[in-house]
């Protein structure tokens, strides 16, 4: 039977705080002991990545702790209820579903009378051969041209996830005779997004893709009318031009206005909706229905590996429960996500909303407040640019903020040059290497302004190549160590109330029912 107990009522959690002082990073590190820590602390992931995790602040007395709480905790068996279909999303009342979007971890799962990986297999075979008829011709615009961009219209979850995804694979695809089509993004309600995108596609040969699940949310709708707009200006009939995310309930699901409609349901988050239709159409569309196949590989394969109840081989617990001990035993508040990759830039954004929307909660699942510190601030770009931006601050400020690095060996183009006996890419990994050093173990200067004290902790992903598979696995391990962190904390990582409150306040200023510093405010804006 299921526990769902806060952290602080488990004796395994309150035993962490004794090892507070466990471990000196810049000790353990330096020298011969070092390079055994890195063959040491290394968990297998699938699609031939690796989490290392040797200049992290842990050694087996704190990983046979941190063991001893995910047994506690019931870690492995509440992952095992969520995909089974228990309702884990307490707040709403509902199934947690992504990870039957790309696999089948347990059991059949039925809600509404359907069997849900049957219902996101169809949607996935209805997108694929939607994508290859677009591919081959046999859906046009009016004169009987190709499409050749696909924008995707939608906000939060329904855009930062697959802008991620998209540029993570442009160039792989480019490289490999996978690309189809471009893909553009509109999200902000902000109308030079919308009109800067505009301008940069042939509209008459665009597809664009709406992507709401209750088809009201305002911003997708305003943007909607937006491109509607422009259409009709081109003299373009917008039913032609258009296709819809949406739930098979919603005002959009059997409109007119649509060439098609592939649907998604509420069991699955949009910031977990990469996997679904809403990932999959736009992957579809711009790299074919193969590469997002693959992509789905990658990340089942890393499911597989979260339901290891071997805390050394579950590499997204693990992940998870060395940040929960950085978080609450540590008191660190930040983690930087630092990818040595240009084709993952937008996947710090990603993770923002991942983590922060997911466990930035200060109520357990509930809904009683919690007497321990919650998910950390997430932030981050990637190397080498970062290094000459925020880096001053990781290094030599006042907070330890924990570093988690991915790299890859080889690029994704193949195309590189040697320049003063190395490659960009030589150069590029160099420069990871060295920053992991040079934050664990710092440099002794007698000009303060020159010393590092070192003892700041990171951990990497590693891999060969960043691939569609490659890329399933990575997003996975982060929304699997989002889950597990979730429930280490005992909270509800699948809804999101706080934004509510926003979205809710400006609907008054729109209706021009406000008052006091509300109003103050509109007018100051001009509203």
């Amino acid at each position: 039977m299921i526990n769902w107990k806060n952290a602080d009522e488990l004796k395994s959690f309150n035993d962490l705080y004794a090892l507070k002082d466990q471990v000196n990073l810049v000790d353990v590190m330096d020298g011969a002991n070092g390079a055994e820590r890195v063959k040491k602390y290394s968990a297998a992931m699938s699609g031939g990545l690796s989490y290392n995790y040797a200049a992290k602040q842990v050694d087996d007395t704190v990983l046979s702790a941190l063991a001893k709480f995910a047994e506690e905790a019931q870690l492995v068996e509440k992952f095992e209820a969520l995909y089974n279909g228990e309702v884990i999303n307490t707040g709403e009342k509902r199934l947690v579903l992504h990870q039957l979007t790309r696999g089948q971890l347990g059991g059949d799962v039925v809600a509404d009378g359907v069997n849900k990986r049957d219902f996101y297999v169809e949607q996935q075979n209805k997108i694929a051969d939607f994508a290859n008829k677009v591919h081959n011709g046999e859906i046009t615009n009016e004169k009987g041209e190709k499409f050749t961009t696909a924008v995707q219209i939608g906000i939060g979850g329904s855009d930062l996830g697959p802008r991620a995804m998209y540029l993570a694979l442009e160039n792989w695809a480019k490289s490999n005779g996978k690309f189809f089509m471009d893909a553009k993004f509109i999200s902000n309600v902000d109308p030079d997004d919308a009109t800067a995108v505009l301008k940069s596609v042939d509209v008459s040969r665009s597809i664009f893709i709406l992507v709401s699940k209750s088809g009201t949310t305002l911003e997708t709708l305003t943007n909607e009318a937006f491109v509607k707009d422009a259409l009709a200006k081109a003299g373009l009939d917008a039913s032609k031009h258009m296709i819809a995310v949406t739930s098979e309930t919603s005002p959009l699901a059997k409109s007119s206005d649509y060439l098609a409609a592939f649907f998604m349901d509420d069991y699955i988050g949009g910031r977990y909706s990469s996997t679904s239709a809403v990932g999959g159409a736009v992957l579809s569309l711009a790299f074919g229905p193969d590469v997002f196949k693959a992509f789905l590989d990658g990340a089942a394969a890393e499911d597989k590996n979260a339901t290891n109840k071997d805390l050394t081989k579950n590499p997204a617990m693990l992940d998870a429960l060395i940040g929960v001990y950085e978080r609450n035993v540590l008191g660190y508040e930040s983690t930087a996500v630092l990818p040595y990759s240009q084709a993952l830039s937008r996947f710090p954004a990603h993770l923002q909303q991942l983590d922060m929307e997911s466990n930035g909660k200060s109520v357990n699942r509930f809904g009683d407040k919690v007497n321990y510190v919650t998910g950390p601030v997430i932030f981050g770009e990637p190397g080498t640019n970062g290094q000459h931006s925020f880096y001053q601050l990781l290094h030599q400020g006042t907070n330890i903020i924990p570093l988690q690095f991915i790299g890859f060996k080889n690029n994704q183009t193949g195309n590189d040059v040697d320049i003063q006996g190395s490659t960009s890419q030589q150069k590029l990994c160099a420069n990871v290497a060295a920053q992991i050093m040079a934050f664990a173990c710092g440099k002794k200067d007698e000009n303060a302004n020159k010393n590092f004290e070192g003892g700041r902790p990171s951990s990497i992903i590693v891999g060969d190549k960043l691939t569609p598979e490659v890329l399933g696995a990575l997003l996975a391990h982060f929304e699997n160590k989002v889950m597990f962190q979730g429930f280490a904390w005992n909270l509800n990582s699948f809804d999101q109330e706080g934004v509510q409150l926003g979205k809710t306040l400006a609907k008054k200023v729109l209706a021009g029912d406000t008052d006091n510093a509300l109003k103050a405010y509109s007018d100051l804006l001009g509203i």
